[in-house]
């Protein structure tokens, strides 16, 4: 299979590229080497095995129709990602990933590829799934700052005031994006479904947990928690966990979710997307906190132990953590790196240069 990796240079791309040609696809490496993901001196060696490495940006319709001829799928990864510095990255999040996903489905359209896997994320979700002792299933809004700034983290009932207890969020859940990045993540798949539906292809969003792995950009506010605790050891400093560091997320290594990648993309169409947009959890379904991951790094890297602050981030969720029995029963797909052994090889593992 000829597969279009968009943002096959980046940590993630680039990791499925690899993942590709082990399994003995030809991938088309297409990407524009943003300053937010890459140091500008940043160049790729092109991936093997016949490879092509095209430096376009996906915005481009005539670079990426040209990139398309030939290719059976495409495998959409170039996005911005993270919280970044404040609203004033929202023009750069909403051109870079929703223009971007519409420009390439137009490209896709025209030339008649009809086989989709988006990156998609957890964070469409907002908060998790939590139950209330009294009330059952509810959905608490948004966490005020009041409440951060007194140290109140955990979100209660908006019924009863009870503390809830998080659980783990279906895909069937409804969407409750709570800042710039995660809106951009939503619209990207209801744009995936509609090109779907307008031309009989087939959309698959991938709904990425926390990744993390070899190959993380370092010392960039546009990376995740894991790079932001791993260049703190690298320079020598204690990992700054925001909160009480007991939010609880769900950290997949970067390898498994080239896996699943590469399981989508060979499946039968009927059984990955059996309607227009079909969404995967992809994650590990072995919660941990934020601190007990800044713990475990630390103490595989050999450095100091962390410091929790009490700060916040406003567009932060509490807990976020998601099932992902839908991607295990009908692609076979099982994480094969656990968390500690992955924090241990991430622990030493390097970085990408800072930007």
């Amino acid at each position: 299979m000829r597969v279009l990796v968009t943002g096959g240079a980046g940590f993630i791309g680039s990791h499925i590229v690899t993942a590709l040609v082990e399994h003995g696809h030809e991938p088309v490496v297409l990407d524009a080497l943003l300053p937010a993901a890459h140091p500008t001196a940043a160049h790729p060696d092109p991936p093997s095995a016949g490879g092509e490495w095209i430096h376009a940006d996906v915005r481009d319709r005539g670079a990426v129709v040209a990139a398309l001829r030939g290719v059976d799928a495409v495998c959409h990864q170039a996005a911005m990602v993270g919280l970044g510095k404040d609203f004033a990255d929202a023009p750069a999040y909403v051109g870079c990933n929703d223009l971007g996903t519409a420009v390439l489905l137009a490209a896709m359209a025209e030339c008649g590829v009809r086989e989709l896997v988006l990156a998609g994320s957890m964070v469409v979700y907002g908060e998790g799934r939590y139950d209330c002792p009294r009330h059952g299933r509810v959905r608490p809004g948004p966490r005020a700052e009041a409440d951060l700034a007194a140290g109140r983290f955990d979100p209660r009932c908006p019924e009863c005031g009870t503390p809830l207890r998080p659980g783990l969020v279906g895909e069937d859940a409804p969407a409750d994006p709570r800042n710039v990045y995660a809106t951009t993540k939503l619209a990207q798949e209801h744009l995936a479904a509609a090109w779907a539906r307008a031309v009989g292809g087939r959309a698959v969003s991938l709904r990425y947990h926390n990744v993390y792995g070899p190959g993380m950009p370092r010392d960039t506010p546009y990376a995740g928690v894991a790079s932001f605790f791993r260049s703190a050891l690298a320079r020598g400093e204690a990992p700054t966990v925001f909160e009480d560091g007991g939010q609880r997320r769900d950290f997949i290594h970067v390898r498994d979710v080239a896996a699943a990648n590469v399981a989508a993309l060979e499946a039968a169409p009927e059984v990955v997307a059996p309607s227009a947009l079909t969404a995967y959890n992809t994650g590990s379904d072995d919660p941990h906190t934020v601190g007990e991951m800044a713990m475990a790094l630390a103490t595989a890297f050999g450095g100091p132990a962390p410091v929790v602050t009490g700060g916040y981030r406003l567009g932060d969720v509490r807990h976020i953590t998601a099932s992902s029995r839908r991607i295990r029963e009908r692609l076979g797909w099982r994480p094969a790196v656990s968390f500690h052994e992955g924090m241990t090889e991430f622990a030493h593992a390097p970085q990408r240069a800072g930007v």
